[in-house]
């Protein structure tokens, strides 16, 4: 009865001595690992001066938590591209099957992870929003470990 006590109270004092491991948030950041999966963003494509999506609305259909709507339309060429692209990242669970799915690399990952906002309405992305870069912490990259491009090549 008393040695569970002892035992418990051992481990306790272990970590008491130490150096705690709190960071001091708004001075110190927090890195992100290479394969972190933060905020996505839709690629421009710069050869057809447009974004690269085709509208072809995989990422809406295989996304687990239904938080990305895509309607599509044609240019006056017959190319499809998405009129409207939202992500609602209040749904978003940032598993990266969007980017698995897509089958033009048209989405990422990036390594934003500060996506506080004000109202839920602030955290619905669209099209806009999604085509700029995110502001990264000091230290994130983007993650390009799920991509099409980076997985074809053997990186």
């Amino acid at each position: 009865m008393l040695w569970p006590l002892l035992k418990g109270l051992s481990v306790t004092l272990k970590y008491f001595f130490t150096r705690p491991v709190t960071m001091k948030y708004p001075e110190q950041r927090w890195e992100a690992g290479p394969r972190w999966r933060g905020r996505q963003q839709l690629l421009w494509d710069e050869e057809r001066g447009r974004e690269k999506c085709v509208a072809c609305c995989l990422c809406a259909t295989v996304c687990p938590a239904q938080c990305i709507r895509v309607e599509g339309a044609e240019n006056e060429r017959h190319e499809k591209y998405p009129a409207v692209y939202e992500i609602d990242l209040n749904r978003c669970i940032f598993c990266g099957f969007c980017v698995e799915a897509c089958p033009v690399s048209a989405i990422i990952m990036t390594g934003a992870y500060e996506l506080a906002e004000y109202t839920r309405d602030g955290s619905i992305y669209g099209k806009e929003e999604l085509l700029q870069e995110p502001q990264l912490p000091k230290g994130a990259e983007r993650s390009t470990t799920f991509s099409l491009e980076s997985r074809l090549s053997g990186k």
